[in-house]
């Protein structure tokens, strides 16, 4: 059997940057010639790929909705001439763009794997190398049909992750839900995802930017400044609630909350913790926003959550139907 054949989505992100004398810059064609001086990338067990730079690069701090559809319409394009695909990104949005892609793909029957670096591939002590050649070879070798992010000898589901550190190079972690497969000496995979039976044509679901607010609770907030947000023009509010999805008994918030939910805002309550769900029936505080109209938000990440607003908003449903399916487990972003 021939080598399996991987495309290679540069996106823009440290990996492939260059340094000079204002700092680390991007530099089209810089990576594909770094890669193409490192043998190990063309060890006779590697597969063959394709480099595709994107142009311009993004730097991912700049990453937008329209770079998620762009993304995901490029590997569509290419979705029939290469057995998996490796995404290559910053690592301040990593996070973001692989909870976005889990949504926007339906019936995917290969693996697309996001990864990046810390410190550049041309810089001594890159764990640039390491990321790609490891995702390149999962990708042809112990293909896993979901979007997936692999970071530091481990494989996580993509909408499951969240960046946990800012300089480190163990950099990603899934505070919810179990390393997918490690990449030690030996190659262990921990969770299993089937292979479609009927094996449909891909499908990319469109997305639009769509205008969502995000508060942080914390000890004093007022009332007045929750409610500044919702009379701008956003169609969901995220509340970052304390522990298991608590908030203020303040019945002139409450009374904003339920305000907002009559028009039409959806609001989603996520816990704050780095870990565990929000479960609104535990206490007074939590049942008093389950009364005004706000929806868990379970054990979702912030970046899943944000996608999974985008994904729903950009569709043509009704306000009820929006909250029924982001309670609902779309692909895997919650249990």
């Amino acid at each position: 059997m021939g080598k399996k054949s991987i495309y290679v989505a540069y996106t823009g992100g440290t990996i492939g940057m260059q340094q000079t004398e204002q700092g680390y810059v991007p530099v089209a064609g810089f990576l594909t010639q770094c890669v193409e001086n490192m043998p190990e990338f063309y060890h006779q067990e590697m597969p063959n790929f394709t480099i595709n730079e994107y142009s311009p690069l993004i730097d991912s701090s700049n990453m937008m909705p329209s770079d998620w559809q762009m993304i995901a319409d490029d590997i569509k394009a290419n979705y029939d001439n290469y057995d998996g695909f490796v995404i290559l990104h910053g690592t301040d949005t990593m996070a973001y763009t692989s909870s976005a892609l889990s949504f926007m793909f339906e019936g995917l029957t290969k693996p697309v794997i996001v990864t990046g670096s810390q410190i550049p591939l041309a810089q001594l002590r890159s764990d640039g190398q390491a990321n790609l050649l490891n995702a390149l070879y999962l990708a042809a070798n112990h293909p896993i049909p979901e979007v997936c992010l692999f970071f530091n000898n481990k494989l996580f589901r993509g909408n499951r992750t969240t960046k946990a550190h800012a300089d480190g190079f163990d950099a990603f972690a899934s505070p919810n839900f179990p390393v997918m497969l490690e990449a030690g000496i030996k190659i262990r995979q921990h969770i299993n995802t089937p292979f479609p039976k009927n094996k449909s044509a891909l499908k990319v679901i469109d997305i639009q930017p769509q205008p969502i607010g995000l508060v942080m609770l914390y000890p004093g907030i007022s009332t007045e400044l929750i409610q500044n947000i919702l009379l701008q023009p956003v169609k969901a509010l995220i509340i970052r609630s304390f522990g298991v999805g608590n908030a203020p008994e303040s019945p002139e918030l409450l009374s904003v909350l339920k305000e907002a939910n009559e028009r039409g805002i959806i609001l989603v309550n996520l816990t704050q913790c780095f870990q565990g769900r929000v479960n609104m029936s535990g206490y007074a505080t939590g049942n008093a926003l389950a009364s005004a109209g706000v929806i868990s938000g379970g054990n979702l990440t912030i970046e899943a959550a944000l996608a999974k607003l985008h994904i729903l908003l950009s569709r043509n449903l009704t306000t009820e139907q929006v909250k029924q399916d982001f309670a609902t487990n779309l692909c895997g972003e919650m249990d």
